[in-house]
Formats: structure tokens, C-alpha cells, sequence
């Protein structure tokens, strides 16, 4: 790859494409399978210009991804390593990060059919999304939480 090419632009272009397919409706196939691209791609390039905050947060994208895609072993697979990245690098991560990488990790739980774990880590992403200090990152938060409805089979209630 040349060594002129900007990575954390193409990092974020690639990230909000990711943001614009998921907010899609009537998502195609194909969009579904950019979206999945564009998630990888985004995380490489943060991976060439970023550091570990934005690999969480690449890695959250991803999980995020296959849980709107129904991917249930890939949203887990994605939501452990965001969850990993969270616990080693806490220090350097906002509050948000921890409450998402949460809120992930409930959603690939469910997926995988792990309700009593998913209803338990659901209700910790919720506590710690209520202690996010800055009022426009917790409405954001909340916004993502209620973007995709989390079962009521889980006996939760959602945000």
C-alpha cells in the first residue's frame, strides 16, 4: 500500500457508510454484504492509523454488524473481542466504550441463545449507559440501545 494513503480517513469514510447501511431499512443482500466490508475495512485501516481505542470500537462496529445481520457466531466472536479490549485497555476508554461493549455482548448472548447471561450483561450495559457522564454521549447511547429492540423474552425491559 503506498505510503501516502490516509488511513484514518478511509477509516472513518468506511465507518460511516457502516453507520448509513444500518440505518438502511430495506437493506439488499449486497448492502448487507458491504456492510460486513465496509466494517472489516474500517477496522484495518484503524488498525494502521488508530490505537486501541479505536480497535474496540472497530471491533464493536463489527459485533454490531452481525447482530443487525441475525450472525450469531460472529456477533459473539466480535463481542468477546471488544469486550477483551475493553477490560485491557480501560484506562484509555471512555465511559460509553464500556457501557457498548456491554450492550454488544447481551445482544450476541441472546443471539446464541444465552438468555440468562444476556438479561445479566443487558442489565449491566444499562447501568453503566445511566453513568455515562457527558448527557449527549448517554442519549446517543440510549438512542443505539433502542435502535434495535431487545427481546422482552428475556424478561428485560427495554430502554
Amino acid at each position: 500500500m503506498p505510503a501516502d494513503v490516509d488511513h484514518k480517513a478511509l477509516a472513518v469514510s468506511l465507518n460511516q457508510r457502516v453507520w448509513t447501511l444500518l440505518e438502511t431499512d430495506a437493506r439488499t443482500a449486497a448492502e448487507s454484504d458491504e456492510m460486513i466490508h465496509a466494517a472489516h475495512a474500517s477496522l484495518w485501516h484503524w488498525l494502521q492509523a488508530g490505537g486501541p481505542v479505536q480497535q474496540q470500537r472497530g471491533e464493536w462496529m463489527i459485533g454490531r454488524v452481525h447482530v443487525v445481520l441475525g450472525n450469531a457466531e460472529a456477533a459473539l466472536r466480535h463481542a468477546r473481542r471488544t469486550l477483551d479490549l475493553t477490560e485491557r485497555h480501560s484506562a484509555e476508554l471512555q465511559d460509553f466504550d464500556h457501557a457498548y461493549a456491554h450492550e454488544l455482548m447481551a445482544r450476541a448472548l441472546e443471539l446464541n441463545g444465552d438468555r440468562r447471561r444476556a438479561l445479566e450483561t443487558w442489565e449491566t450495559a444499562q447501568e453503566l449507559g445511566a453513568r455515562i457522564r457527558g448527557s449527549k454521549d448517554r442519549e446517543i447511547f440510549e438512542g443505539d440501545m433502542r435502535a434495535i429492540p431487545f427481546p422482552a423474552a428475556c424478561g428485560s425491559d427495554t430502554i
